[in-house]
């Protein structure tokens, strides 16, 4: 055995010097002191409190990260954080700092993530020389700096009235600011997901995302609790009823999608990122497709109805259309009447915003013009193509509608749009009408419509259009009805989309199974041109 074949062969501590005899400055006190410090931070708040934490049907913070990331790619940063206690001079304990996080891969590609324990102080915020995570913490930075995704698992309340005891004096709002939260909705993918209850900066975190999500029946989300919504307004109220799923997705739409377990949400959140950039300055990822670019489903000939008062299943339709199984909906319980998604045509990613006949008759109301302009922003960001399905037959109208601000949030879905850079494909289905309308239209791109033979459109719907148009004529009439009826029928002629065609107001009309191919062609040609704008922002990423 050569010398140096002995000296890998001692233990840690027994390495030979130069006279052959044992080095006594070897670290070996020091090494055995950094594994069981690391033992400490493992163990978190300790096995009463994650006992605790299980029985409440919760994951620990570490057994999420675990569960959503790639099989040992989790570097941790910053594990020996926290509190240390010593006796002698010596160590006897650290409490770890109630929050963790670090480097990891999704689907292969980097992520930083990071989430508070709430098996020690329910998560709250911890004061170190550096924050390890929150607004301005140590995870957000590694996220902006090196282009990645920031994937923030929120499991905690954030400050407390106790830091002013600790620190002997209060400080102004925002001294652990939302800055870097900020910037990164415009460099790169931001997830949230609310895993237990969040309120403050945690729940204001969550605000401040590409895409939220939330565990049924589990988690909440609001800006103060119930102790401080009771001492303040004298309502006596549950976490479930003041922020749960009910309330913060299907109501409030503060939060994008619920999911039934952790589980599920670990699978969404890979779902989610399979169809973003890794950040503003690269494509979404395009995936080999076995689904045929001309598939011709027989379905879409007859899925709208002749009745022009009949709904029908959109989502139907649009699965027809894009790559089988590609369908991603965000904010499906939220705004209903407006249906947007992410899919895929020939493998590469696509944004889906197409009306709901089910709803309103697929008019915009305030609720669905918000998503919408909130997804225009989302897709516009990372260089993800618009895909109109229209059947609109103009804004909501009437007294509620207006109390709900809906022209005003109409108008800025119309705003966003024609800021938007990306291209923009039009299919018009049945019912494209007023401002509404050209809120599905692309007017600084190539502005390609195209319309289905059921497709109709104009500044008015024709049955209201005609009543106001000709409301004294149709008074005068011996017969108002017969009168009203006979106007109708006169302009539904000329409302045709053939003829708009013959005068290339719209760009085709195609037979409706032949959509996929139509499209999938524009998309693929896309590409070329999309990659000019990689980089360029024409405003600051997504508001919340």
């Amino acid at each position: 055995m050569t010398a140096n074949t002995k000296a890998a062969a001692m233990p840690v501590g027994e390495n030979a010097g130069a006279s052959g005899k044992a080095d006594s400055a070897d670290w070996h006190d020091e090494l055995t002191e950094l594994q069981q410090r690391r033992q400490w931070a493992d163990g978190l708040g300790g096995a009463e409190a994650v006992a605790r934490h299980h029985d409440n049907g919760r994951l620990t913070v570490r057994e999420r990260i675990a569960a959503l990331t790639d099989a040992d790619s989790f570097q941790e940063v910053g594990k020996l954080a926290g509190q240390g206690h010593y006796q002698d001079g010596r160590v006897t304990h650290v409490t770890p700092a109630p929050y963790v996080m670090g480097l990891a891969s999704i689907g292969g590609r980097p992520v930083a993530i990071g989430g508070e324990d709430y098996t020690i102080r329910g998560g709250s915020s911890w004061s170190g020389d550096r924050k390890k995570g929150g607004q301005g913490g140590f995870v957000e930075e590694l996220a902006l700096k090196y282009r990645i995704p920031l994937v923030n698992l929120i499991d905690g309340v954030g400050g407390s009235v106790t830091s002013a005891k600790r620190r002997g004096h209060t400080v102004f709002p925002g001294v652990h600011g939302f800055e870097t939260s900020v910037a990164l909705m415009s460099v790169a993918p931001v997830v949230s997901v609310v895993l237990g209850t969040a309120a403050g900066g945690p729940a204001g975190r969550a605000m401040l995302s590409h895409w939220s999500l939330m565990v049924k029946d589990n988690s909440q989300v609001f800006a103060a609790g119930p102790p401080v919504v009771e001492r303040s307004l004298g309502h006596k109220i549950s976490k479930e009823e003041l922020g749960g799923a009910q309330v913060a997705v299907a109501q409030a739409g503060s939060i994008d999608n619920v999911a039934g377990s952790e589980a599920e949400c670990f699978e969404l959140i890979r779902r989610y990122l399979s169809y973003m950039p890794t950040n503003v300055w690269e494509l979404p990822p395009a995936l080999p497709c076995d689904d045929p670019v001309d598939r011709r489903d027989e379905a879409l000939a007859s899925i709208v109805p002749k009745n022009r008062k009949k709904p029908y299943d959109m989502r139907k339709l649009v699965s027809m259309v894009v790559d089988r199984d590609s369908m991603f909906e965000i904010q499906p319980s939220f705004g209903r009447a407006i249906i947007t998604c992410l899919a895929r045509l020939n493998g590469k990613v696509v944004g889906v915003i197409a009306n709901n006949p089910m709803i309103y008759g697929g008019a915009l109301d305030g609720k669905a013009a918000r998503k919408q302009t909130h997804f225009i922003e989302l897709c516009d960001t990372f260089h993800i193509p618009l895909l109109f399905f229209v059947d609109v037959p103009g804004f909501m109208v009437g007294k509620e509608a207006e109390l709900a601000g809906t022209l005003r949030e109409g108008m800025r879905s119309v705003y966003v749009g024609l800021q938007a850079t990306v291209p923009m494909m039009t299919v018009v289905v049945r019912k494209c009408y007023g401002m509404a309308g050209m809120a599905a239209t692309d007017k600084n791109g190539i502005g390609l419509k195209l319309a289905w033979p059921s497709a109709e459109w104009g500044s008015l719907p024709i049955e209201g259009g005609v009543a106001a148009a000709f409301r004294r004529e149709i008074a005068q009439a011996a017969d108002p009805a017969a009168r009203e009826r006979e106007l109708e029928a006169e302009l539904r002629v000329l409302a045709s989309p053939f003829r708009t065609a013959e005068a290339f107001g719209v760009e085709d009309v195609i037979d409706p199974r032949e959509t996929r191919r139509y499209l999938c062609r524009f998309i693929d040609a896309a590409q070329i041109g999309l990659r000019t704008t990689l980089g360029i922002k024409s405003r600051g990423g997504v508001r919340p």
